[in-house]
C-alpha cells in the first residue's frame, strides 16, 4: 500500500496534528499515522469521516493515482 501523503497534506492545509484528526474521527493517533504510512486500510465509514473533518472529497483524498500527488 502506498503512503497517503494526500492525508498529510490534507491535514497541514487545515494546520491539524495527527492527534488533533484522530480526535475529530474518534480514532486513535496512532490509526491516522498507519494510514498516512500506507500500514492500515481504513474502512470507507473512517474515509468517509477524515474527508468531512477536512472538507474534501473521498476522491480528494483516497483515489489511487500513477503520481499520488497531494490536494491543493
Amino acid at each position: 500500500m502506498a503512503k497517503n501523503l494526500r492525508l498529510k497534506t490534507g491535514r497541514a492545509r487545515l494546520d491539524m496534528s495527527q492527534q488533533d484528526l484522530a480526535d475529530a474521527v474518534d480514532v486513535t493517533r496512532q490509526t491516522i499515522s498507519a494510514i498516512e504510512r500506507g500500514d492500515y486500510n481504513p474502512t470507507i465509514n473512517l474515509c468517509i469521516r477524515i474527508c468531512k473533518a477536512l472538507n474534501v472529497t473521498l476522491n480528494d483524498l483516497f483515489w489511487e493515482e500513477t503520481d499520488n500527488e497531494p490536494i491543493r
